[in-house]
């Protein structure tokens, strides 16, 4: 049996046969939904966000609004990165995501020994100033550091994701560091 592109699938869902669009979806599904869980860490959510993530993709394409650049897959990661953002805000709003929730640990190492009620309080507020300091960053750089540490994308992959070079993914990280540095030395924080 022939596979057939990404494109001619899209192209016979346009045409009417409503099973592309299916085929469509379950060839790129596991990739989706891994990337997804990745980020939330909570399987009933990355459900409910695969699902709000596809149903978006189905609506721009029935609008006619996607333009195939033969990167299909790229496009939907990304919607389905926005919903994960978009997720993490409403819960933001809520209350305050902890580190261990949002998948990364602050301080990028392990710890080997037990932690404290005090090491868990301490590493609740590094991860809310973490945070805070992020969401203070341009939209392009916050984007690449929420790719990178809380979805622990390779760089290749932001820059596809981005649609930019690695080059560029890296300038913007390097200035985040640099931003997010220069923030902690301002408030005079300690995170340790």
């Amino acid at each position: 049996m022939q596979v057939l592109s990404d494109q001619i699938l899209l192209n016979h869902y346009l045409s009417g046969d409503r099973n592309a669009i299916s085929e469509l979806i379950e060839r790129h599904s596991r990739r989706v939904r891994d990337y997804i869980h990745m980020m939330v860490k909570d399987r009933d959510a990355a459900e409910d966000i695969f699902q709000e993530t596809f149903i978006k993709a189905v609506r721009v394409i029935d609008e006619g609004r996607y333009a195939d650049s033969g990167k299909f897959l790229s496009w939907v990661l990304r919607i389905a990165h926005n919903q994960v953002i978009d997720y993490f805000r409403a819960r933001r709003q809520d209350r305050a995501v902890t580190a261990t929730e949002a998948g990364y640990d602050v301080l990028g190492s392990l710890r080997i020994a037990e932690g404290t009620v005090e090491d868990a309080l301490v590493g609740e507020q590094i991860a809310r100033d973490i945070r805070a300091l992020v969401g203070l960053l341009p939209a392009e750089q916050r984007e690449v550091v929420m790719m990178r540490y809380f979805a622990n994308l390779s760089f290749k992959e932001i820059a596809e994701q981005t649609d930019v070079s690695i080059n560029t993914a890296l300038g913007r990280m390097r200035y985040a560091l640099i931003n997010l540095r220069r923030m902690i030395r301002e408030k005079n924080l300690v995170l340790s």
